[in-house]
């Protein structure tokens, strides 16, 4: 009975234990799934960051691959220079022995004595010695003016193809530097004439002023430019020699000049690269601005602006009939006296004077670009379209359909519109009237190249890009659930730049990239990798120019 009690007892003791244990294993089993969950998420980071890390290393294979190539070029272009001097040695060598080997063969035959002409052949005799004087005289003079003579021969041009460089980060730098340079002397000279005109130094602008109106008065402004070229070559003539002279009205400002590091990283290189490449863009830039300007004026783009400069072509050239050339020499160099001296200083003090009466000022800043040409007819199009935009949109019974019962369009339009991380409108801090456009519901896959930075880390980030009405919204695939410090919104009026961008140019193809430019922004941002890049282009920079219409047409 004791033990058939003591069974009896120990029965249920047992069932308590082992369901105690069973939910202990079940709860440490939930939680090591979250902890795999977690680790999963932490792992797809670091993935993320790690092909931000392979990008810029493919970007640098790239480049050490190139550099690699081209200097085995430059030692196989060694070795083939040593080669022609062998072989041009070996030429001298022979026509030498060529030459030493004729004149042996001269020295050692003997003199033919006179042949006896006889009477009858007397008429060939003539013919010969009439030949031979010719060719004696051929020779002379083929001897003395040949020489001359063949520089007048014709030959057909030689169509010589000239081998273009492969791409390098270090000889970019090395050009970008050897421009800077060369263009110092020209800029110089033009900084000492703004200094003229300006009247930084008062008493050399007025013995400037005094010496040239003096020149113009007596029809020596032409003689006065050319003794003024004479003597700058005389100066750097002495400078040249070893002389420090310094004649410059401004002060020059000596650029610190930063020695080359040898050992960068793999950032610092992608960075200099980036650098060398802007400076480039931006250089190019203002010079088609100017083409363009100059192209667009003589086109009759801006009818109003070319007709004035054509007033004025008619002017000067009747005058050119009728006046004498002196005095169109007199009123030109006055003209232009004035005009440097006073003219130009007065609508420099004075700006709202310059924007009001100078007349090239005026007509040059006028003057459109083919971009801003191609903004416009955009900004007329969109318009046009905007009339066509006050029709309802009808809604179909199949649409109708997929809406559940007790839900209304707005719940389920926010409801559709919301990230895997929460809702739109809390992502991003904005307005719950904020949601993603139809086309991009989902968002377009991207990454974020943020050039102000210089970690590696904040420098690409791996996201989705969306846009509102309003704004352009960055998810960063990085950032957590609680924080939005990685994700990024623009609002599209303060954007001042929108263009495709090509994030590598060694790749073929227009790129995957979109740049956008704000004020707060030193360096365009770059949203690249995109696969829908000319959807997304598209649809941002119409919503753009919808916003700028509504904002500069109020009216609308």
């Amino acid at each position: 009975m004791f033990v058939i009690e003591t069974g009896l007892q120990s029965e249920p003791y047992l069932t308590k234990t082992g369901g105690r244990h069973h939910r202990e294993d079940w709860y440490s089993a939930g939680l090591g799934s979250l902890s795999v969950m977690h680790d999963l998420r932490n792992e797809s980071e670091r993935l993320n960051e790690v092909k931000g890390h392979l990008e810029i290393a493919l970007l640098e294979k790239h480049f050490l691959q190139e550099e690699l190539r081209k200097l085995r070029e430059e030692t196989n272009v060694e070795t083939l220079k040593q080669e022609l001097e062998k072989e041009r040695s070996r030429r001298l060598d022979l026509e030498q022995k060529m030459s030493d080997v004729l004149k042996t063969r001269c020295e050692d035959s003997p003199p033919q004595p006179p042949r006896k002409q006889q009477p009858p052949a007397a008429n060939g005799t003539d013919k010969q010695q009439k030949e031979t004087v010719c060719s004696r005289l051929q020779s002379w003079l083929y001897d003395r003016f040949g020489v001359y003579i063949e520089d007048f021969r014709f030959q057909p041009e030689e169509s010589t193809v000239e081998a273009e460089e492969p791409l390098s980060a270090k000889r970019l730098t090395e050009n970008m530097r050897r421009l800077k340079r060369g263009a110092r002397p020209v800029t110089n000279f033009l900084r000492n004439l703004s200094a003229l005109s300006n009247w930084h130094s008062v008493y050399t602008s007025a013995i400037a002023f005094i010496i040239y109106m003096n020149a113009a008065w007596h029809g020596w402004a032409i003689p006065l430019f050319l003794f003024l070229a004479i003597l700058r070559l005389s100066l750097n003539y002495l400078i040249a020699r070893g002389w420090r002279i310094q004649w410059s009205i401004v002060p020059e400002v000596s650029e610190p000049v930063e020695p080359p590091k040898e050992d960068l990283t793999v950032s610092e290189k992608f960075q200099l690269v980036l650098d060398v490449a802007q400076k480039a863009q931006n250089l190019f830039g203002k010079m088609a601005d100017v083409l363009e300007k100059i192209k667009n004026l003589f086109m009759w783009v801006q009818p109003e602006i070319t007709q004035k400069l054509y007033i004025a072509l008619w002017v000067a050239f009747i005058s050119s009939c009728v006046l004498p050339y002196k005095l169109m020499g007199f009123m030109i160099g006055l003209y232009a006296g004035i005009k440097f001296f006073i003219i130009d200083f007065l609508f420099k003090s004075c700006p709202k004077l310059r924007d009001k009466y100078d007349t090239p000022y005026i007509m040059w800043n006028s003057l459109p670009t083919d971009p801003q040409l191609k903004e416009r007819s955009n900004a007329t199009v969109s318009r046009r379209l905007s009339g066509c935009e006050k029709i309802q949109p009808v809604v179909s019974r199949s649409s109708l359909a997929t809406i559940p019962a007790g839900v209304t369009r707005e719940e389920e339009s926010s409801r559709s519109h919301s990230t895997k991380k929460g809702a739109f409108h809390e992502i991003f801090n904005l307005p719950e009237t904020e949601r993603p456009l139809p086309v991009c519901e989902n968002g377009w896959r991207c990454c974020l190249i943020n050039r102000d930075r210089k970690m590696p880390t904040d420098y690409i980030r791996n996201g989705m890009l969306y846009v509102t009405e309003n704004y352009l919204c960055f998810e960063s695939s990085s950032s957590r659930s609680g924080s939005s410090k990685k994700n990024k919104v623009i609002k599209l009026e303060d954007i001042t730049d929108i263009q495709k961008y090509k994030v590598l140019s060694v790749l073929p193809g227009s790129g995957m990239g979109i740049s956008v430019a704000t004020p707060s922004t030193q360096k365009p941002l770059v949203f690249g990798a995109m696969i829908h890049r000319d959807e997304a282009f598209e649809t941002i920079f119409t919503q753009y120019m919808k916003i700028m219409t509504t904002t500069s047409n109020p009216e609308t």
